[in-house]
């Protein structure tokens, strides 16, 4: 009776705490001092490997927090599925006993419960044969019910900090994502956030861009297989799943879906979210980890609240791109302007001086276009420029830069280009302009052009653009219909 008074007076002071290592280590600390026992450890359920693990221990030999017991394997295994307790007198006569401590004799498992269901075995061990008599085991039954009641209390509470601290999250998400108005850095934003505050090693964001889905930022440990820009199959593994759902498609292990391509190389399991915003999926956000069945599904509903703010961040952040890019653009040829040309040049400058590059500028003329004007005039005038500015835009890469410099001028720029390649680029649009068939006009149309490289003919913008429109010049001098580099202009002139 006095042992369990005891017993009844130390699981209240179990009860009181809801840190789980603490109520670990109190359930422990009254087994050692109320029972009288050297041994005794805590498993705990991996439900996820349906195994038993080594939480918190005394007594036991070095490298037991390392040992793991399937269900149905061993006296604590055997306990834990039977859900019900285990004494064997002499274990060296149990064929089900699995030997973690050599001098063990008697054992009695008893299961730790909470809501029907396992949450762990309670360990005790004896070097004496039959220690644990009726009385003994019907108190640590009696004792594993009030530390199973512990235990769960601490995994509610346990719970209930998670989940407020992913509320906190979702809400610095949303304050911190609607100030962006900037796509790249917004989406880089997305990716730092979301793992900082959901786990995972990497986290990629893909946006849908002429029905295309391109890879437009990612962030993480993990060794990425793509870079930024390119383009990865919708209608395929895990993305296609999502993206067809319109719902969140998590995958344990990724290695086992068919067409299924990884963002990263270690990648084992994934979680993507559909980014959808006034009914339109806008792209996907994808966390990867190296680890199998790395996502809870307690997880998705707070995630799938973080994407929704996402996707109307990114949707603010397009708007936002499009007035910026209107306000850039020539309302005559629909490409850029002088304006958009001037912040290029200045930001491809900064580009190449600090990676060491190079780039080219190119000054592109109509050639005798008042004459043009003032022949067919200027509705027709204006549809050559639109036109040239067409197939200008059709030959360049998608990284070059066309800009309406002015009248019928226009500046390209070519990052990373030396003047030899930047020279063959601007004949080719030469020849394609030449051979091209201006409706209404009867006689061919023709273009000239100047080609200066940074920083071999100009480190300044100024400098650069000067030695760009002085080839030009030298073309025009030289019969027009014609490219002249700076090179060759400081040759001849």
């Amino acid at each position: 009776m006095q042992r369990l008074a005891i017993l009844y007076d130390a699981s209240q002071a179990v009860l009181s705490t809801f840190n789980l290592d603490e109520v670990l280590s109190q359930i422990l600390v009254i087994v050692r001092d109320v029972f009288h026992l050297d041994k005794a450890a805590i498993l705990l359920l991996d439900a996820k490997a349906q195994e038993l693990y080594v939480k918190t221990q005394f007594g036991w030999d070095a490298g037991s927090e390392n040992i793991r017991v399937p269900l149905g394997k061993g006296l604590t295994g055997a306990a834990a599925s039977d859900r019900k307790p285990i004494y064997v007198p002499d274990v060296r006569q149990d064929p089900r006993y699995i030997c973690s401590l050599t001098s063990t004799r008697s054992e009695v498992a008893v299961p730790l419960m909470a809501r029907e269901e396992v949450v762990g075995v309670l360990d005790c061990q004896s070097d004496q044969l039959d220690f644990f008599d009726q009385e003994t085991r019907e108190l640590l039954r009696l004792f594993s019910t009030q530390a199973s009641i512990a235990l769960l209390n601490a995994r509610l509470y346990s719970l209930e900090q998670r989940r407020r601290a992913q509320l906190e999250a979702i809400n610095a998400i949303a304050r911190q994502t609607t100030a962006v108005l900037e796509i790249g850095q917004l989406l880089q934003q997305v990716c730092g956030l979301t793992r900082e505050s959901f786990g995972g090693d990497h986290a990629s964001v893909l946006l849908f861009e002429d029905d295309r889905l391109v890879l437009r930022a990612h962030q993480g440990k993990l060794t990425p297989l793509f870079k930024i820009g390119d383009e990865l199959a919708a209608n395929e593994g895990l993305l296609a799943r999502a993206i067809d759902s319109r719902k969140a498609a998590v995958e344990k292990d990724v290695r086992q879906i068919s067409l299924h391509t990884p963002g990263c190389r270690e990648t084992v399991s994934a979680i993507c979210f559909p980014l959808i915003s006034l009914a339109q999926v806008l792209g996907v956000l994808v966390l990867e980890s190296a680890s199998p069945d790395a996502f809870a599904p307690g997880d998705v509903s707070a995630l799938e609240s973080v994407t929704d703010i996402c996707a109307a961040a990114i949707q603010n952040a397009r708007y936002f791109d499009r007035v910026r890019q209107l306000a850039y653009m020539d309302g005559v040829t629909g490409v850029f302007n002088r304006r958009y040309f001037e912040l290029r040049i200045a930001e491809e400058i900064a580009r190449s001086n600090r990676h060491n590059l190079t780039f080219s500028v190119t000054m592109v003329d109509i050639d005798h276009f008042k004459q043009l004007n003032d022949e067919f005039g200027h509705l027709l005038g204006d549809e050559v420029l639109h036109q040239v500015s067409g197939i200008l835009s059709q030959q360049l890469r998608r990284s070059d830069v066309l800009s309406r410099y002015g009248g019928e001028e226009f500046a390209i720029i070519t990052p990373e280009t030396g003047m030899e390649n930047a020279l063959a680029v601007a004949d080719k649009l030469r020849k394609v302009v030449e051979s091209w068939h201006f409706p209404g006009v009867v006689r061919p149309v023709t273009i000239s052009a100047g080609v200066a490289e940074f920083p071999l003919q100009g480190a300044t913008r100024d400098e650069l653009v000067k030695s760009a429109d002085e080839a030009l010049y030298a073309a025009k001098q030289m019969g027009r219909n014609r490219v002249v580099t700076a090179q060759m202009f400081r040759r001849t002139f």
